[in-house]
């Protein structure tokens, strides 16, 4: 199935845009993590969903981005938190945070 996922980068922003599932994690990953250096923030307001890949994605470009010394991300989702709380992620989707640990 075809993702309706879109990605644009404006300075060091990334805003994302559509259903974050399996097939947009497939398809944007190329390209974002080519971009993934410049990256210190995430907008999130456009995107409709996420599944359980979109929150992997978009784990592994908040820590890459907490490597750029950024990690400010913007929007919620549909089923974001739901995921986070489920795999015990911190707000910042990071894995390791002390308070992904509660």
């Amino acid at each position: 199935m075809a993702s309706d996922a879109t990605a644009r980068v404006e300075g060091d922003a990334l805003h994302l845009a559509g259903t974050l599932d399996r097939a947009a994690a497939v398809t944007l990953w190329p390209q974002l993590a080519r971009q993934a250096a410049t990256l210190r923030r995430l907008d999130l307001h456009a995107v409709e969903r996420v599944d359980s890949a979109g929150v992997a994605l978009l784990a592994e470009l908040a820590a890459r981005m907490r490597g750029n010394g950024g990690g400010a991300i913007v929007g919620t989702p549909a089923g974001l938190d739901e995921l986070r709380a489920a795999y015990r992620l911190a707000p910042d989707l990071d894995f390791n945070a002390s308070s992904a640990d509660r």
